[in-house]
């Protein structure tokens, strides 16, 4: 429905709609379950990769504190990643057909429901085809040991995850995190700026 917008899409899919549930993007049942996530997933799907890539990186002898400065420089890096999709990837302005249901597939439909809890996170799936090309770029661009260290790093800042949803659903008062609700209910509600969620350094 939304491909034949057109050039008025732009302005619609940035206007809310506050419900708690949003719609259905398949008719077949499979494909629809593939698009929907719970936030407990993330983690229960993902801290055990992180384990399993950082722990290599031990074997080919990192030791624990540049292992640790190794991980906290994939953290670093997610957040520029991170900034960088959501600006220009998932903020793209689209007008034809086929663009405008690839964004609101991709990030459309969290603007225009951005309350729907089970399309706050990325779907696995989704994350994986992103990061075979992340972990093949530092597989040729780092030495052996640094490498899955590195890329556990990275995949620990998807865990931004759970930071995106309790800054939809949690209740921080004060703080770093209340902070951060206020710029990212700012990108939602106000305009289309300040692009960071697990952190407002690139902004």
């Amino acid at each position: 429905q939304v491909d034949h917008l057109g050039e008025v899409y732009d302005k619609w899919v940035y206007q809310p709609i506050l419900g708690k549930e949003g719609p259905r993007f398949f008719a077949n049942d499979f494909c629809e379950f593939l698009t929907l996530t719970k936030y407990w997933v993330i983690p229960m799907v993902w801290l055990p990769v992180i384990s399993f890539v950082v722990s290599i990186s031990f074997r080919r002898g990192l030791t624990p504190p540049h292992l640790a400065m190794t991980v906290a420089g994939g953290i670093l890096l997610w957040t520029l990643l991170e900034y960088s999709l959501h600006r220009f990837l998932f903020h793209m302005k689209t007008t034809t057909y086929w663009a405008n249901t690839l964004h609101y597939l991709l990030h459309g439909c969290h603007h225009k429901h951005p309350m729907d809890a089970l399309r706050l996170v990325f779907p696995p799936l989704a994350t994986v085809i992103l990061s075979v090309t992340v972990w093949t770029l530092f597989r040729l661009l780092s030495p052996p040991s640094v490498a899955p260290a590195l890329f556990g790093g990275v995949l620990l800042g998807v865990m931004y995850d759970l930071t995106h949803y309790y800054l939809h659903h949690g209740k921080p008062s004060k703080g770093y995190t209340h902070d951060l609700k206020r710029h990212h209910t700012n990108h939602h509600y106000r305009i289309q700026s300040q692009f960071g969620i697990t952190s407002n350094l690139w902004d």
